[in-house]
């Protein structure tokens, strides 16, 4: 026994357990979730008149008395088979707000709706991938300061390493960049605040009386670009007073919401408290701002709601190490830095992430908790309450339709005791849950064949 190696001893462990079929049960049921969470305990369900009993479960029966729930990660790069569903209910929640479903009515389709990009500013020139065509050519060959070129006439492709990278580190601005992140979020309230004020001012009503005909509904995600710099992109749509069951004011127009987004994208900034260590900062948003209406149908000049779910529903389960903007775990020390495996920019941002957060006028900011994801401390996506449906809507949903029906209503009564009582696995068991997130993951992909293959042919 003692030649056996420690992952055979824990597999025949495993393997002969009685209770190893049950284990393997409810390993499949959360599709091999890569870090479960394990929990003890109890649920009554009573009828409160009768004390009849209506439905229990307990723990006590399973293995090593636990229960396998999923660890619910959005990251694909912790846990495919959870991002997956995490991504599922995203496309849900945002085409719902698109297309009607889930408890929005359909009606939506026809509301005033754009698809907007807003950017950060530029913070020195960088190197990007334009099609085939060259990426800074310029015929005079002239140097910065730090006597590197401001030039380059080379053809990046959409995975060269160098596209994203300052051309000079040294007149990149940095500071700027990091405060851009930490105010980003900001800068979005302050942006939704100008739309409505300008629709307002258009209509030729007062501010405070703008909700008497109609309400702005959105949902955005943050996206990192290759330069490490967050983007948002945002579906805004104008709804009735009563929310998206009503129409908002006749004059509340596609064009006029479109005009809205635009001046308030470019008249939105953030003024910084002024420091000797960086002077005095204006944070507003950068030139490539795009706002496109979005239509009903795939084959339309704009892009559909379908197109749109599906984008943010894509991006949204994304890490920051998958972008390579960042890491996925907390920085504690300078040392986590320097021992990052990130590009020497991904590296100098959250350096000036720590450095800043060491200020007494940007304490409030907390850059140093949040180095690892260059500063920016917002939501992958948000969206305004009437926008449509909720993550834990959809989610009791699904759990309705796991166990045949909707959970007991009003008239009963369910007394519930559960704690925390470990997480992941032994090596044997990691094996075994890697397989089954393999077969999730295969029938996911014959199933999407399958359904691309009835579309082609129908």
């Amino acid at each position: 026994m003692r030649l056996i190696s420690d992952a055979d001893r824990d597999l025949t462990r495993l393997v002969n357990d009685p209770k190893f079929s049950r284990w393997l049960a409810q390993i499949k049921a959360i599709g091999g979730c890569a870090h479960p969470i394990y929990l003890s305990g109890s649920t009554l369900t009573l009828n409160p008149v009768t004390g009849e009993v209506i439905s229990s479960y307990s723990t006590a029966d399973e293995p090593g008395e636990r229960l396998a729930v999923r660890c619910g990660n959005r990251r694909a790069s912790v846990c495919p088979t959870c991002s997956y569903l995490h991504a599922g209910d995203t496309y849900q929640l945002v085409r719902a707000g698109l297309s009607g479903g889930k408890g929005v009515p359909g009606a939506v389709t026809e509301r005033p709706r754009l698809f907007v990009t807003l950017t950060a500013p530029s913070f020195g020139p960088v190197h990007h991938a334009l099609d085939g065509t060259r990426c800074r050519p310029r015929w005079d060959d002239p140097a910065c300061e730090h006597g590197r070129p401001l030039g380059c006439g080379r053809i990046h492709g959409e995975d060269d390493r160098l596209v994203g990278l300052p051309l000079c580190p040294d007149c990149y601005d940095y500071v700027s960049h990091v405060l851009w992140h930490a105010h980003a979020g900001r800068l979005w309230n302050l942006f939704t605040t100008a739309v409505r004020r300008r629709l307002a001012s258009t209509g030729g009503i007062p501010r405070s009386k703008l909700r008497e005909h109609l309400v702005v509904s959105f949902a955005k995600v943050a996206e990192y670009q290759k330069r490490a710099a967050i983007h948002f992109h945002a579906v805004v749509r104008l709804d009735g007073p009563d929310g998206p069951g009503s129409a908002p004011a006749s004059w509340a127009s596609e064009e006029l919401l479109t005009d809205a987004v635009t001046h308030a994208a470019a008249s939105t900034f953030v003024t910084v408290p002024e420091s000797d260590a960086y002077g005095t900062e204006r944070i507003g948003w950068g030139g490539q701002f795009d706002a496109r209406p979005i239509h009903p149908a795939p084959d339309s000049d704009g892009p559909s709601g379908s197109a749109v779910a599906g984008y943010v529903a894509k991006y949204v389960t994304k890490g920051a190490a998958e972008t390579g903007a960042g890491l996925d775990y907390r920085i504690t020390t300078p040392d986590d830095i320097r021992a990052a495996v990130v590009t020497t920019h991904i590296r100098a941002l959250m350096a000036t992430c720590w450095r800043l957060g060491g200020l007494a006028e940007l304490e409030h900011l907390r850059l140093r908790r949040w180095a690892h994801s260059l500063g920016y401390r917002g939501h992958i996506l948000t969206k305004s309450r009437r926008y449509s449906t909720t993550y834990g809507a959809l989610r009791e949903e699904r759990a309705d339709h796991r166990r045949g029906g909707p959970a007991p209503g009003a008239d009963t009564v369910t007394e519930s005791a559960w704690r925390f009582a470990g997480s992941g696995y032994t090596p044997a068991e990691s094996d075994f849950a890697a397989g089954i997130a393999e077969d999730h993951a295969m029938n996911i992909q014959l199933a999407r064949e399958s359904r691309e293959e009835e579309r082609r042919y129908a």
